[in-house]
């Protein structure tokens, strides 16, 4: 060892690491939090990440369920525009999550939870955006019935991962996330048999083979949004398991 310098030895995922320090008092004050600052987690901007994901998803579905009940093509058109805005917000925010991801040696959780959470939450953004896209382009009137209890389903599944995202971070309240988490379930339960029905109401009364398509995509696009929401519930069920 040099003279009058101090070998500070840390251990750090099984490795030894040895630092010379010359003057340990200021080590102490400033220079140990430096070399530190680039092991520790970044847990405050994953929360956060997640948390802003859940919150536009929601905006989302909410926009979408207007969509729904707006009787005019301009009206539709005008939310779609906002719900777009609101999915590109999405992707760039999940993209900052994988760029953190990339940058932080130490994650709150493991690495590929954190990718299949942020994946799972995306694709919720994509198919109600798909939903409202499909709406739009089609120029179907949306005031079905069906059209309004998907959109609801959509908002409650959204509302529920919202809840759950929320708790992650302390796992405090391993109750609220897992009724959070049943909800999800039940509700693409539900959103799988108004699919079922609807379809079968739909080639039975409908003529129209191309009215019969268009309805049926839209019906698909919005249950599968369902099944994406029970996608990122799942992923947190898994973490939860892990790390509660």
């Amino acid at each position: 060892m040099l003279r009058n310098h101090y070998q500070i030895v840390f251990i750090l995922a099984g490795t030894r690491i040895v630092y010379l320090c010359p003057n340990l008092k200021k080590l102490a004050m400033s220079g140990f939090n430096s070399i530190l600052k680039i092991f520790l987690p970044k847990d405050k901007i994953f929360y956060q990440l997640f948390q802003e994901v859940s919150v536009t998803s929601l905006e989302m579905a909410v926009l979408l369920k207007k969509m729904v009940a707006e009787r005019s093509f301009e009206g539709r058109e005008q939310l779609l525009l906002q719900i777009e805005d609101l999915e590109h917000k999405n992707d760039d925010l999940t993209h900052k999550i994988f760029t953190e991801l990339s940058r932080n040696f130490i994650t709150p959780f493991d690495r590929e939870d954190i990718h299949y959470l942020a994946s799972a939450m995306d694709d919720v953004a994509d198919y109600i955006f798909a939903s409202a896209k499909k709406i739009n382009f089609y120029r179907v009137d949306p005031a079905h019935e069906t059209f309004g209890k998907m959109a609801d389903l959509i908002i409650q599944a959204c509302e529920s991962i919202k809840q759950a995202v929320s708790e992650l971070k302390d796992m405090k309240n391993m109750r609220k996330i897992t009724d959070a988490l049943v909800r999800v379930n039940s509700i693409e339960n539900q959103a799988d048999d108004i699919f079922d029905l609807s379809i079968e109401r739909l080639f039975d009364a409908e003529t129209d083979a191309k009215e019969v398509i268009k309805k049926r995509e839209i019906y698909q696009a919005m249950e599968i949004a369902t099944d994406k929401c029970e996608d990122a519930a799942n992923v947190i069920e898994s973490i939860i398991v892990k790390y509660a």
